[in-house]
C-alpha cells in the first residue's frame, strides 16, 4: 500500500513538471512566392529562395508551405525558377490567388477565377501531391457575410482548406527598407534593421503566447506568417535559432491546423468562428500590445528632403 501511495504521489508531483516541459509548436509559412518586395542591388529572387531553403534545411524545420501569387512571374519571369527550387527541396506550394486580390474589394466571380488561375500553375508543380491549402490575401475573408460564405462554399467544393495565421510580426515591413539601405551602403542602418527584426519577432511571439493562454488556457499551435523577402532570407538562420532558444519546436501546417481550435477556421464547409479579437473581447481580454516600428522602418535610408524655397 505504501508503495502504491508513494508512486501516486510521485506521479502527482511529476505532472506539473512534465506539463512545463511541453514545447510550444511554431509552423513556418511563406506568402507571396515567387517574388516579394524590393530587390537589393545585385540580388536575385533565386538567390533569396536558395538562402531560405538552406536555412530551413540547416535548422531541420520540415515542410514549409509557400503560398503562390502566380502573377509575380509576369513582370519578373526570372522569378519563376523559385517555384521549381521550392519543390525540388521537397517543400509544398499552396494557393494565394493569382494577383493578391482583396476579397472586400472585388466580386466573388473575379476572386474565384483568381484562385483557379494559380491552381493551374501550382497543380503540375505539385505532381499529384496535395496543394489544396488556400491563404486569403491580406487575410481578408470578406467583410460581407453573404460574400464570405459564398467563397467558403466554393473553396469547399474545390477541396481547399484555409491556411489560418496565428502569429505575425509584420516581417514584410523590413524588406523594402533593407533594399534601400543596401543600395545606400548604410551598414549602421542595416544593423538597426536586423536588431529590430529579431526584437519584433521575440516580442510578438511572447505576446501571442500570452494571448493564447489567456483565451484558451493553454498554448495552441502557432502558424507564423512570413514572406519570401531579401531580409527575411538573410535573417532566417538567426530567427530560427531565436525561436528554438525561446523553447519552440517546429511543426507542419497540416499537423498544427488539425488542432480543434482551428476546426471552424480551416474547414470552409463549416460556419466561420468569430475573429480572435472578438473572442477575446467577449471574455473581457485585450490583445497584448507590441512596439510599432513602422515609422522608424519607413524613415531609414531615405534621401534628405529638399529644403522648401523661401
Amino acid at each position: 500500500m505504501r508503495g502504491a501511495v508513494a508512486l501516486a504521489l510521485i506521479a502527482l508531483l511529476a505532472a506539473p513538471a512534465a506539463a512545463r516541459e511541453a514545447k510550444p509548436v511554431i509552423v513556418l509559412t511563406f506568402d507571396d512566392l515567387p517574388a516579394h518586395s524590393a530587390l537589393p542591388p545585385d540580388t536575385t529572387r533565386v538567390e533569396i529562395a536558395q538562402k531560405a531553403i538552406k536555412a530551413f534545411r540547416d535548422a531541420r524545420v520540415g515542410k514549409v508551405y509557400g503560398f503562390v501569387n502566380g502573377n509575380q512571374t509576369i513582370p519578373e519571369p526570372a522569378s519563376a525558377p523559385v517555384l521549381d527550387l521550392w519543390r525540388a527541396a521537397g517543400l509544398p506550394l499552396g494557393n494565394h490567388g493569382w494577383s493578391h486580390l482583396n476579397l472586400n474589394q472585388v466580386s466573388v466571380a473575379d476572386y474565384l477565377a483568381d484562385i483557379d488561375h494559380t491552381e493551374a500553375l501550382i497543380a503540375p508543380l505539385m505532381k499529384g501531391a496535395d496543394f489544396h491549402w488556400f491563404r486569403y490575401p491580406f487575410l481578408a475573408e470578406g467583410d460581407d457575410p453573404a460574400k464570405r460564405m459564398e467563397v467558403r462554399k466554393a473553396l469547399a467544393a474545390r477541396g481547399y482548406r484555409i491556411a489560418q495565421v496565428t502569429m505575425s510580426f509584420g516581417d514584410y515591413m523590413w524588406n523594402e527598407p533593407y533594399a534601400r539601405c543596401v543600395a545606400a551602403g548604410d551598414k549602421a542602418a542595416i544593423a538597426t534593421l536586423e536588431t529590430s527584426y529579431l526584437r519584433a519577432a521575440a516580442e510578438t511571439a511572447a505576446a501571442t503566447r500570452k494571448d493564447a493562454r489567456a483565451l484558451y488556457g493553454h498554448d495552441i499551435p502557432y502558424v507564423l506568417l512570413m514572406h519570401l523577402g531579401a531580409l527575411d532570407a538573410r535573417m532566417l538562420p538567426r530567427l530560427l535559432a531565436q525561436y528554438r532558444s525561446e523553447g519552440f519546436e517546429f511543426g507542419t501546417l497540416a499537423e498544427a491546423e488539425s488542432d480543434p481550435v482551428f476546426a471552424a477556421d480551416v474547414n470552409p464547409s463549416l460556419p466561420p468562428a468569430p475573429p480572435k479579437w472578438q473572442q477575446m473581447q467577449a471574455k473581457g481580454l485585450a490583445p497584448t500590445p507590441v512596439e510599432n516600428v513602422s515609422k522608424m522602418l519607413d524613415s531609414l535610408c531615405r534621401p534628405p528632403s529638399n529644403p522648401v524655397p523661401q
